[in-house]
């Protein structure tokens, strides 16, 4: 006797399968899919391009060396600049092609003020490259 008014006998070996037909129906469409995209991928456009004769530029980027000692002293490439000094040697280095990279040494014990100034002189001059060069920890 069940006690579900809906429930009976023969329901119990209903479920015993699952339906693969759908599944199978799913499987058939994405394999047309498949069979129809892949040669229009393989098909490229072909388009004849115009040919250039300027050479490919692997001319890397200047580098310049800016150290900044600890009593505050700057360094341009290891000749010792005051600030007007460097700020034209920013703003002519600001004007080659292809722009120089800045490589910014700051001693450790130099104040974070004066590592600020020269980043900001470098960056009102128009310079846009700026790096910092640190020492990797020794342990």
């Amino acid at each position: 006797m069940a006690m579900s008014p809906f429930a009976s006998e023969e329901d119990d070996g209903l479920m015993n399968e699952i339906n693969m037909t759908p599944l199978v129906d799913v499987m058939l469409v994405l394999l047309i899919v498949f069979m129809v995209t892949i040669p229009v991928i393989r098909h490229a456009v072909k388009i004849d391009l115009p040919h250039a004769s300027s050479q490919k530029e692997d001319a890397k980027p200047a580098q310049i060396n800016i150290s900044i000692e600890a009593d505050g002293t700057v360094l341009w490439d290891g000749t010792q600049v005051d600030d007007a000094a460097l700020n034209q040697k920013i703003a002519a280095a600001a004007q080659t092609t292809p722009q120089p990279e800045l490589h910014l040494n700051a001693d450790r014990k130099v104040q974070y003020e004066r590592v600020a100034q020269v980043m900001s002189a470098a960056q009102s001059g128009g310079l846009t490259k700026l790096g910092f060069v640190t020492d990797p920890a020794h342990h």
